[in-house]
């Protein structure tokens, strides 16, 4: 039976606001609405179509809900799945980044987000651990691993060049073996899926050309360029994303970086809106409200758009994609290369909140970042403690413990200043 137009809107209604914690418990959750509650996918067809959405880049958990609306409904089902799944988190951003910028400097504030950022480094580990245990299955992904950690923290190389290579590897290790037949495509041919959604995924690059705003311009021409090697999640680009909002552009600073990715914990939707944040405070420190409201909806536009691209002109094709072993074995090489990625970025997290000072040795090629040890804040070590009982050994919700951190800070504050 195909779902009424009120169902799809009930479905992934209640999808897109129940989707705290992470592309783990979003899938989750639309396991039990999906398939154990309404019973509009098999558990294969859901499974398949969670593999394939693995393989693209950007929020799998966000492209496995656009699937499941064009499953069911076609391109119309596709966008309003996706579409629900995506804005009640967006709109959360919008209202947290307005605040942060209106009442970030007020010396209250400042400490609440001290303990939001000892949160940040448990959570960033956590996710470490967990991707580790699925991704690493021998001593080949654990040197694919290391080889990724340290192109990133030592020797500085570009984010997609290291997924590149990663994949590369996995191809020519996979076993060498002739192709099984493939199975047929699912419906037509999607001959006006990619001149449509890419045309629509660019169009803004034109618009901003013939305007002449270099500012625009550039924040959407590299996030346009991150939706595409974004492989692994959230966590797994924002290196490469500081790199260039922070180091090159300098768009925005470290520590609001680092607020950020803190802030995006707490809201429903995937991670990567931090994208979305980060161009908000960009586009107010360019020209005020008129840019964070601009360079926001252009972040999201850039960020969003090509996962209908992907969806919709892949998806008649899943069965077949997912049949071919040597994407299989390049997918499985990216994800330990990401497992180093994320590991540089757990790193970077510490050193930042963790010690006041850094320094930086140059020994080329290398170049490294090292704190210095006698700038350790030992509130901050003290906040990310507590961060590490209440998700490790307590198992607490990222925004409950994120909250309790927070309070924690705020005690700590008056405490010192009795």
């Amino acid at each position: 039976m195909t779902p009424t137009t009120s169902e799809m809107f009930s479905a992934f209604g209640r999808i897109g606001l129940l989707s705290f914690g992470g592309p783990a418990a979003q899938i989750a959750v639309m396991h039990r609405e999906l398939v154990d509650d309404r019973k509009w996918l098999t558990e294969e067809q859901f499974l398949r179509a969670l593999s394939f959405c693995m393989m693209l880049p950007g929020p799998e958990a966000m492209q496995l809900a656009t699937y499941a609306g064009w499953r069911l409904r076609g391109t119309f089902g596709g966008v309003l799945a996706g579409l629900l799944f995506v804005l009640p988190g967006a709109l959360v951003i919008t209202a947290l980044a307005a605040i942060y910028i209106r009442y970030g400097e007020v010396p209250l504030v400042q400490t609440l987000f001290l303990g939001v950022k000892a949160t940040v480094i448990v959570i960033v580990a956590q996710a470490l651990t967990r991707l580790s245990r699925k991704a690493l299955k021998g001593a080949g992904d654990l040197m694919l691993a290391v080889a990724a950690f340290m192109a990133l923290f030592a020797f500085q190389l570009p984010f997609p060049l290291i997924i590149a290579l990663a994949a590369l590897v996995g191809a020519l290790r996979a076993p060498a073996r002739s192709e099984a037949p493939l199975p047929p495509r699912h419906g037509r041919a999607p001959w006006l899926a990619v001149p449509i959604w890419g045309g629509l995924w660019l169009l803004p690059l034109g618009v901003l050309w013939a305007l002449n705003l270099p500012f625009l311009l550039d924040l959407a021409l590299f996030f346009g360029k991150l939706a595409l090697v974004t492989f692994g999640g959230a966590y797994a680009v924002l290196a490469y994303m500081t790199q260039e909002v922070v180091q090159a552009q300098g768009w925005i600073t470290t520590a609001e970086m680092i607020d950020a990715l803190g802030l995006a914990e707490t809201t429903p939707g995937p991670l990567i809106l931090v994208t979305q944040f980060v161009g908000h405070l960009a586009g107010f420190n360019e020209t005020g409200w008129t840019g964070f409201a601009l360079a926001g909806a252009l972040t999201l536009w850039m960020t969003f758009t090509p996962c209908f691209l992907w969806i919709f002109a892949g998806a008649p094709y899943l069965e077949q994609i997912t049949a071919r072993p040597r994407i299989g074995a390049a997918l499985s090489a990216v994800t330990a290369a990401v497992v180093g990625v994320i590991a540089n970025l757990s790193v970077w997290f510490a050193i930042g909140v963790l010690f006041a000072r850094s320094v930086t040795w140059d020994a080329e090629p290398m170049t490294l970042t090292l704190p210095v040890p006698a700038s350790l804040d030992l509130t901050a070590l003290l906040l990310t403690a507590v961060a590490a009982v209440l998700i490790f050994a307590l198992r607490l919700s990222v925004p409950l413990t994120l909250l309790v951190t927070a309070g924690a800070a705020a005690a700590l504050s008056l405490l010192a200043g009795m």
